[in-house]
């Protein structure tokens, strides 16, 4: 799950790639991509913790879609918590999806709408 850009590009997704170990913190208005391990806090509009990808620390995102570990807290809007996801921590989200075989061993907070969020 490469990802490269072009000149008509914009963005491109942060990507730490297995065997590489980060410690420090995260912030991008983009997609990171973790199949390493971060000790770290992480911020994005898109997190994805891959197989094998491990984040110690905290995440806040628009949407969260988790296949390794996390050890942490999580603050995003959409979670997405795939087989063989374990986590660790707090999860406070406005919507959450689980498959089967997910190790959730945290507090999980549901989120309403902030009331001034204006829906078209």
């Amino acid at each position: 799950m490469l990802a490269f850009t072009n000149s008509s590009e914009k963005q491109s997704p942060t990507v730490i790639g297995a065997g590489c170990k980060v410690t420090g913190d995260i912030k991008t208005d983009h997609t990171v991509q973790i199949h390493g391990h971060i000790v770290g806090d992480v911020t994005a509009t898109t997190v994805v913790i891959g197989r094998g990808g491990i984040v110690e620390g905290a995440i806040t995102a628009d949407n969260l879609f988790l296949h390794g570990t996390l050890i942490g807290p999580a603050t995003v809007n959409n979670a997405n918590m795939f087989s063989a996801a374990q986590m660790t921590g707090e999860l406070s989200y406005l919507t959450l999806n689980i498959t089967s075989n997910t190790a959730l061993e945290c507090k999980l907070t549901k989120r309403k709408e902030s009331k001034d969020k204006k829906h078209e």
